[in-house]
């Protein structure tokens, strides 16, 4: 328990840590791979290299010192963190890693600033944090382990099946190597896979959506982008491996499924919203929708490139003829014609009028996945549509985007 004292020594270095932030934790960061190396293999490279892992972590650090007297109001946060932790297999032993560099880095970029009992203040306040996240991990860990077919940690899958779905996604269907079942996912939730990199010499995680709905416990699969150099963003290394290197009969960890972002259950109208390949976790929900309960209302809108960039497409469209009430409206931004033109097709990029087509109800659940500022601005235009910003739900994997 922290004291008054200690509070009011946390809450004062929060003007420090809003100017100086990104670059203490870029210093502890560098630090903590430095003396622990095999933490390497845990943490995304590419969000390293990016500054994303940084970034995040400044900003997390600083909302706990600014609500030090009341942790409570950042327990959305806390459960997000602890989700995206579990998926990559942080255990409760690796808290004390993290907390002896991070006051180390404290103290070393603080200088005469950092003095013994501001050092004191930190330290019992992050005891106070990693026993809460320490707390939620755990319980999520026992959940999924407690499941029928459900492990924690990573489990080794096997390549089964190797698709490709359009020039840069292909998807991998995924079976226990154990030949043992999966555990049920709701739809719309992901899993963490994990690859050696040769180039790197470290294993490194990255997160993918399920791509097809929880109907029966004997296999996974993951539709992953390639991700290919443009302008100053290199390749993605892990999806570039994927893609080349890992085949039929290979052998990679897999996380057991978890996520925020999923289908609630209900009769209540629901608009699925997507752009490329956030198709992915979309087309989980409305595979749900049509096996289980076909006639809840439900209207699509995609936005693909061109209708050979439409990962999915067929399995969509025979989700969406099973609905009894069932739309689809696919916006395609970068073609002037198209030899697949159907009804569904619309050569434009949607905007509020595509939104107001959708007719919108107060009572309507929308799910939104794709690239970080299209969720924004579909966020933004169903918020101003009349639909309560409670019922919008986007999904948002960790610091930034897959790789």
């Amino acid at each position: 328990m922290l004291t008054a004292r200690q509070k009011e020594l946390v809450k004062a270095t929060v003007p420090v840590l809003r100017e100086h932030g990104v670059a203490l934790i870029s210093h502890f960061y560098k630090r903590m791979l430095t003396g622990n190396p095999e933490l390497q293999n845990v943490f995304n490279n590419a969000h390293q290299a990016r500054g994303h892992q940084q970034q995040a972590l400044a900003g997390a650090v600083l909302a706990y010192a600014e609500n030090i007297e009341n942790p409570t109001v950042l327990l959305n946060a806390v459960k997000h963190i602890a989700t995206k932790h579990c998926t990559i297999g942080i255990r409760a032993e690796q808290y004390g890693i993290v907390g002896k560099h991070l006051l180390a880095s404290i103290k070393e970029v603080l200088g005469e600033a950092a003095n013994d009992e501001l050092i004191e203040a930190w330290a019992a306040a992050y005891g106070q944090l990693a026993d809460i996240l320490i707390g939620v991990e755990g319980g999520i860990y026992k959940e999924q382990t407690l499941a029928d077919g459900g492990w924690s940690g990573w489990r080794p899958f096997v390549v089964e099946r190797k698709v490709q779905e359009t020039e840069n996604v292909t998807s991998f269907y995924l079976k226990p190597a154990d030949k043992g079942t999966v555990s049920a996912y709701k739809p719309g939730q992901f899993v963490s896979v994990r690859v050696y990199l040769p180039e790197l010499g470290i294993m490194q995680p990255r997160q993918y959506s399920l791509s097809r709905a929880s109907l029966q416990n004997d296999g996974l699969r993951i539709s992953v982008k390639r991700i290919d150099t443009a302008c100053d963003k290199p390749a993605g290394l892990v999806s570039n491996h994927l893609h080349a290197r890992v085949n039929v009969g290979d052998v990679i960890d897999v996380s057991a499924p978890t996520g925020e972002f999923y289908l609630k259950e209900g009769n209540n109208p629901v608009l699925l919203v997507s752009a490329g390949i956030g198709i992915t976790p979309i087309l989980a929900m409305l595979q749900d929708i049509a096996a289980k309960n076909p006639q809840r209302p439900v209207k699509v809108l995609h936005v693909a490139r061109t209708a050979d960039d439409f990962a999915l497409k067929k399995e969509v469209r025979e989700a969406v003829a099973k609905l009894e009430k069932g739309e689809c409206a696919v916006y395609l931004t970068r073609a002037t014609e198209t030899k697949e033109m159907c009804p569904c097709f619309k050569l434009s990029r949607p905007d509020a009028a595509a939104v107001a087509a959708l007719e919108p109800a107060a009572e309507s659940d929308v799910y939104i996945c794709g690239p970080v500022s299209f969720m924004d601005d579909m966020r933004e235009t169903f918020v101003a549509a009349g639909v309560p910003a409670a019922n919008v739900h986007s999904e948002a994997f960790g610091t930034g985007n897959q790789s």
